[in-house]
């Protein structure tokens, strides 16, 4: 009986600190994974001509990754970034910018920061994704705490992941958006 109670306990103690979602939170559809599927939802604070996202390709039927309704004519004359945001690699297809046409002006943005102000309001679910994918969150749909969220006026809560130095543990990390400024809280859930 005196070697059965720790054992109890121990297990109890196991059972009772597994990490779970709050009830109330939706699992975030698998295909929002992916921040190159996240763009086409970006609704702009400011009013551009044409926007469009673009990967560091010299060719240009390679290099979109998105692009609004374009204008019938437009010109481009100044030079494609250095760098941009996502930046994975050096080379071709390393990292995303932005291009905008704003009266008749080419504007890039390509840094994670200038994609959050190009965002501005977090209008949508995958808005407030890409600006969690900015400071390294991302979605694993193989597990509810790295893959949910809930919504309300003010608030985008989300439930997402960062890889940790083993590539074999996640950590979690619960993250409130706020949708009228885009500033964010973090708290970590721990590995798992």
């Amino acid at each position: 009986m005196k070697v059965l109670f720790p054992i109890v306990l121990l297990c109890s103690g196991l059972v009772f600190s597994q990490k779970t979602v709050p009830a109330g939170y939706q699992k975030i559809p698998e295909i929002l994974d992916n921040p190159e599927l996240l763009y086409p939802f970006i609704v702009p604070d400011k009013k551009y001509d044409y926007w469009s996202v673009l990967r560091n390709n010299p060719d240009p039927d390679k290099a979109v990754i998105y692009e609004s309704q374009a204008p019938d004519f437009m010109t481009l004359n100044d030079p494609t970034p250095e760098k941009g945001f996502f930046q994975k690699c050096l080379g071709e297809d390393c990292f995303s910018y932005l291009l905008a046409c704003e009266k008749g002006k080419t504007k890039y943005f390509s840094t994670e920061q200038q994609l959050r102000d190009f965002i501005g309001t977090v209008d949508n679910l995958p808005e407030a994704i890409l600006i969690a994918n900015t400071y390294g969150y991302t979605v694993d749909t193989g597990n509810a705490l790295s893959s949910s969220y809930k919504m309300d006026d003010k608030n985008i809560f989300l439930y997402l992941t960062k890889l940790t130095n083993n590539t074999e543990n996640k950590e979690s990390f619960f993250i409130k958006i706020n949708r009228k400024t885009g500033k964010h809280e973090v708290k970590s859930n721990g590995t798992f």
